[in-house]
């Protein structure tokens, strides 16, 4: 089955479309585990043999393919047929293999805010094979297997050419979701449709900048490969990067979604002697335990607040703190469990946009940081 051309045939749409029930289970797949992984048209086993774009025949062609369309935030992703045009100047087009559900996506289908932006395809860490190329483009070549960077590195602006800094000027073009040139190379119907952080990965096929993407080794497990470009970046890098844990140090991590479960791994790498696991879900225990946590604490357990509770356990609180659910009211309970002389604290989830965090100055009346990682300090490109 081939929906990959222009010359769809009626039988081959029947085949690759979604039913309203395979969209509910992925939208509850979404809602329970907070990350999903779609591989479309094979089986995981095989992503590391994916066909090549060269024997396909579709450059400079406009390919017809599906996509997760969201065209009113609070509403399910519809499944459409998409047009996706071939790539310009300094653009790529990417047969996508693999993509994740990251926690941002999932807050931000549900924005009244984000309605300005729809229709838009959503997602954003992926990994796939260059289909073909515009003009200009050096660095990739049809045929490919590439990573798809959240965040570009243009390596011209002062961001990329600083060591300390890793988020490129050119993510200024997430903010509005469109791409080179201020469009779109996606239509749905007739409408342009919009790319989340100029990537929209939840689609058979996309266009982005050269800069958005990374060659990776021809063997690469694709389907593992893929939260790279995020999930996995950020945790991992807050840890090692931002933080920079410390051998025989003492870390909790709140939140053990992929993304502090990628903290724990980070940690434990560093060579923290004691790595202690909060969140109120039990079942991520056992997970957490695998990856390196040698304790697992339910706040609720407890018998007085879990700040209070490790400031009692490590002889005043934890070397490196690391908040990782998203949840405003988390912030300062992580910094209070630092420390109160040198502790660190990171906040990697994403809080919400304008948000304000109510935090004591008393927190601040004492030796602890307060600080932010995004993608885990990573420059995306020498991740």
């Amino acid at each position: 089955m081939n929906c990959d051309s222009t010359n769809v045939t009626a039988q081959d749409r029947q085949s690759c479309d979604w039913t309203s029930s395979q969209q509910q289970c992925y939208l509850s797949r979404v809602s329970s585990t907070g990350r999903w992984l779609e591989v479309r048209g094979q089986s995981q086993k095989d992503t590391s043999k994916a066909s090549s774009p060269r024997k396909m025949g579709t450059q400079g062609k406009v390919i017809r393919c599906k996509a997760a369309v969201l065209w009113k935030p609070g509403t399910p992703l519809a499944i459409e047929e998409i047009e996706v045009a071939p790539p310009k100047a300094k653009e790529v087009r990417i047969k996508i293999v693999a993509t994740g559900i990251c926690g941002t996506d999932i807050k931000n289908v549900d924005r009244e805010y984000f309605s300005q932006f729809c229709p838009i395809i959503m997602g954003h860490e992926g990994v796939g094979i260059v289909e073909s190329v515009g003009e200009d483009v050096s660095t990739v070549r049809t045929g490919d297997k590439v990573i798809i960077l959240c965040i570009p590195q243009c390596g011209e602006c002062d961001t990329c050419l600083n060591s300390k800094n890793n988020i490129c000027t050119e993510i200024r073009l997430a903010e509005t979701h469109l791409t080179s040139e201020g469009t779109s190379r996606i239509t749905c119907n007739g409408k342009l449709v919009r790319q989340y952080a100029t990537l929209g990965t939840l689609s058979e096929y996309t266009v982005l900048r050269e800069i958005s993407v990374a060659k990776v080794d021809e063997g690469a497990p694709l389907e593992k490969v893929c939260i790279i470009g995020c999930g996995f970046a950020t945790g991992y890098g807050a840890a090692i990067n931002s933080a920079k844990v410390t051998p025989g140090s003492t870390c909790a991590v709140f939140g053990l979604g992929g993304v502090g479960l990628a903290v724990i791994i980070g940690c434990k790498a560093a060579g923290a002697a004691r790595i202690i696991a909060v969140d109120i879900n039990k079942d991520k225990f056992a997970k957490a335990r695998t990856v390196g946590a040698t304790h697992c604490i339910d706040p609720r357990d407890l018998e007085k607040p879990i700040e209070e509770f490790l400031f009692d356990m490590l002889n005043g609180g934890a070397d490196f703190c690391f908040e990782v659910t998203g949840n405003k009211e988390t912030v300062a309970t992580a910094l209070g469990s630092c420390h109160k002389d040198h502790g660190v604290c990171i906040i990697i989830g994403l809080i919400g946009y304008w948000s304000s965090i109510n935090i004591s100055s008393q927190l601040f009346f004492s030796g602890r940081t307060l600080k932010a990682s995004v993608l885990g300090g990573f420059q995306s490109l020498l991740a």
